[in-house]
């Protein structure tokens, strides 16, 4: 990744039995990779929100964490736990507003119920990341709305039946980020393999091409945006 020009990783978490091994790499690797906290929504069931509030108390004057993530609702493999989701989302989203952190959102099949969490906090100082955007004109539109917050774009808009890269010509460079989703979605030409880092550069390639400027304009400006909302330095 380094080779590639990556400076800095940044490690969404998954939820309470991975926070452990995730703080260790960034230990390993302290100045290079950066750690997120928050409850997955595919993580979510009837007993999470007791292992979220005891989650909280990780937290202290001197907590190492970039964002709240990735956090959000997932309604692609269940909706059993709907309810549930929303509440642990609200819950992750004070969470942001009390440690002034940005938040890294995860949304399949679920944009109403997410905005139906995020409504009542779109004038507040929230940010963040919808990470992995693949949504619609229509919800890019509704995310428009949220000032403070970017598109998360990955590997996606390289594989060849994606409506992103359509999309994307509506969307200003100001309000996007890159991002991998590593080990999944692998840009072409690596589908189908393990996605890494250092890949992050084919995806930077890309939107090149659908916005018509040069790479390194495409890598300053996305690179800016994502310091600025994850409110780090060079």
């Amino acid at each position: 990744a380094k080779a590639a020009g990556v400076s800095k990783v940044l490690m969404p978490n998954i939820d309470d039995t991975t926070i452990e091994a995730m703080l260790s790499v960034c230990t390993a690797y302290q100045g290079y990779c950066f750690p997120m906290i928050g409850f997955h929504p595919t993580s979510v069931d009837a007993d999470s929100l007791f292992r979220i509030h005891e989650m909280k108390k990780i937290f202290s004057d001197g907590h190492p964490f970039i964002a709240i993530g990735e956090v959000g609702m997932d309604l692609y493999w269940d909706k059993t736990y709907l309810k549930e989701q929303q509440k642990a989302l609200d819950i992750q989203v004070q969470w942001a507003l009390e440690y002034h952190l940005p938040l890294v959102l995860h949304c399949r099949e679920a944009f109403p119920e997410l905005f139906e969490v995020m409504e009542p906090y779109k004038t507040t100082e929230l940010s963040g990341v919808f990470h992995s955007f693949t949504g619609t004109l229509e919800e890019a539109e509704k995310v428009l709305e949220y000032s403070r917050f970017v598109f998360g774009i990955n590997g996606v808009v390289t594989f060849k039946k994606s409506s992103l890269p359509e999309i994307l010509t509506h969307l200003p460079l100001d309000r996007i980020v890159l991002e991998t989703d590593s080990p999944y979605l692998a840009p072409v030409p690596f589908r189908g393999r393990r996605n890494e880092s250092s890949y992050i550069k084919n995806v930077a390639m890309k939107l090149a091409e659908i916005y018509a400027v040069d790479f390194e304009y495409i890598d300053r400006i996305t690179t800016n945006n994502a310091l600025k909302v994850f409110k780090m330095a060079e």
